[in-house]
């Protein structure tokens, strides 16, 4: 399967995915760990893959996306963005409804 497959595979697969340097519980990075932060406290679960484990990824899906930075959000689909949005959504009680609402969907 080719790189942009895997992501499309991934992303498809994953009602809401973190793409980050780490993992949740040991982020790599200070953008990485505010962005875990705000999903986990979001309250549902949520995939995860390490872009430092996985280079390919790391290099192939900004351009997939047209977003140049990690961490990314996807939920449903679709690119959220990155840790600043996350954490101003969150703010505003924006991210945890469209994640709440992503999630009951697809438990549905």
């Amino acid at each position: 399967m080719d790189i942009i497959e895997t992501i499309k595979d991934q992303i498809s697969k994953n009602t809401i995915l973190l793409y980050m340097k780490g993992s949740p519980n040991a982020p790599q990075c200070g953008f990485s760990a505010k962005a875990a932060q705000v999903v986990m406290g979001c309250g549902e679960k949520f995939a995860f893959v390490d872009i430092l484990q996985n280079p390919e990824i790391r290099a192939n899906l900004p351009k997939y996306a047209n977003w140049p930075t990690f961490p990314q959000l996807w939920v449903a689909g679709e690119l959220v963005g990155g840790s600043d949005i996350m954490v101003e959504m969150f703010e505003k009680g924006e991210l945890q409804a469209l994640i709440k609402e992503a999630a009951s969907k697809a438990n549905a």
